[in-house]
């Protein structure tokens, strides 16, 4: 028995380690689709379409966040006959947008309607449970070496990178003064 728990835990770890790599990348995107959607709300009929749903019982509610995902599911299904086709590039494409843009709605849509999902209580007791179990992967990915090795990595560049004296004519100022801009533009 201990044996078959040894080799359980052996292939189980690996799929645990991408589902949490995959949580922090569908995390990442969330937060840049709400940002993107919450500056988009500023035109008056998407400010209008939100006081609405915010109006929409549990139910509806739930409705509205599902509806994304259905209606993008035959974009997805179109993306894949793409793919199959010999067209990887333009599949992979709609692929990747689809996803982030699914992302930015369902996020919007979830900031909008949870204190009325949250009404539902079998709703409430899922997302509780989802919530501890992502929040349990992701601490088993934060404690491997290679997640450690990584950091360590980052902590290093960014030292170096702040260390050294940056030429005002050199690619790295520009680049750096680019960013400093786009990164300025993007909060305003």
């Amino acid at each position: 028995m201990n044996y078959f728990r040894r080799l359980h835990r052996w292939l189980f770890a690996p799929l645990v380690y991408l589902a949490a790599l995959l949580l922090l990348l569908e995390d990442w995107l969330w937060d840049l689709g709400a940002a993107l959607m919450r500056r988009l709300t500023a035109w008056p009929p998407l400010a209008h379409l939100e006081q609405w749903i915010c109006r929409r019982g549990p139910y509806a509610a739930l409705v509205l966040l599902l509806l994304p995902a259905a209606l993008l599911f035959p974009v997805k299904l179109l993306a894949l006959w793409a793919l199959a086709h010999g067209h990887a590039l333009l599949g992979l494409l709609v692929i990747v947008l689809a996803k982030v843009v699914g992302a930015a709605a369902v996020a919007r849509l979830y900031l909008l309607t949870r204190p009325v999902l949250l009404t539902i209580v079998w709703f409430a007791r899922l997302l509780g449970w989802f919530l501890a179990l992502k929040a349990r992967w992701i601490a088993r990915l934060h404690a491997t070496a290679a997640w450690q090795t990584m950091l360590a990595l980052a902590q290093r560049l960014r030292c170096w990178r702040h260390s050294s004296p940056l030429a005002p004519r050199s690619w790295r100022g520009r680049f750096r003064r680019l960013l400093k801009r786009v990164r300025a533009r993007l909060r305003a």
